[in-house]
């Protein structure tokens, strides 16, 4: 029976595919690409020549039923991000509800994502954590923070260099200067950097050092 595969791919390293993803990339009828001009690096690195469209936020909702319609009609179509795992903020999840709803096999490969290294080296505690993934960028963002501000678990947050700074101060404010976290950036690769200490701290490191890279925050929760 075909199905929809979700392959994660590497937040940044190529050499962290794994070899079922590759041979699964490989074997599909069809691969859905976040951004195609990213992922053709990578299929190009593993010589996967197989036929890629575009699936991302400004086209899921038209293009859903369609893709739903070729796996009922005896296509394998596997997913990918242009880094990490496909619906963990990135598109995907409209897609699996749709196949879910109508009776369409879902798989998920196990591999990459950035949180779980970041969580990992963070020095936090992450026995219990919350992943809140991308803030909103304006309606209910305050609220949202306000809302975690007495949350007792490990909380993981997305950011991009662009807005980093912003998001550590308005962090400050509501969870106060003296809160532990951690800043990861560039997980796998060259420069990856971890960096510990208060919101406060963060605040001023990043002040002086200009963010460059895709960003991983982890805060400790209220009381720890």
């Amino acid at each position: 029976m075909a199905k929809l595969i979700l392959v994660p791919t590497p937040v940044g390293n190529l050499e962290d595919m794994t070899f079922r993803a590759v041979r699964l990339l490989k074997e599909v009828d069809l691969i859905l690409a976040e951004d195609t001009r990213t992922s053709t690096v990578l299929l190009k690195h593993y010589d996967i020549r197989n036929r890629l469209q575009s699936y991302h936020k400004f086209n899921e909702h038209r293009q859903t039923e369609k893709i739903v319609e070729r796996i009922r009609g005896g296509q394998n179509v596997a997913l990918i991000s242009d880094a990490g795992t496909p619906s963990v903020s990135d598109p995907g999840f409209l897609l699996v509800r749709a196949c879910v709803r109508q009776g369409v096999e879902v798989e998920c490969l196990p591999g990459a994502t950035a949180f779980v290294p970041a969580l990992a080296v963070s020095g936090l505690p992450n026995d219990r954590f919350c992943f809140e993934g991308f803030l909103p960028l304006r309606k209910g963002r305050q609220t949202r923070l306000r809302a975690l501000a007495a949350e007792e678990r490990s909380m993981v947050f997305y950011e991009s260099p662009f807005r980093l700074q912003k998001t550590l101060a308005q962090l400050s404010e509501t969870f106060g200067e003296d809160r532990p976290a951690a800043v990861s950036r560039e997980l796998s690769k060259r420069f990856e950097e971890t960096v510990r200490g208060s919101l406060k701290d963060l605040l001023c490191h990043f002040s002086v050092n200009e963010p460059k890279g895709e960003f991983v925050i982890v805060i400790a929760g209220c009381g720890k």
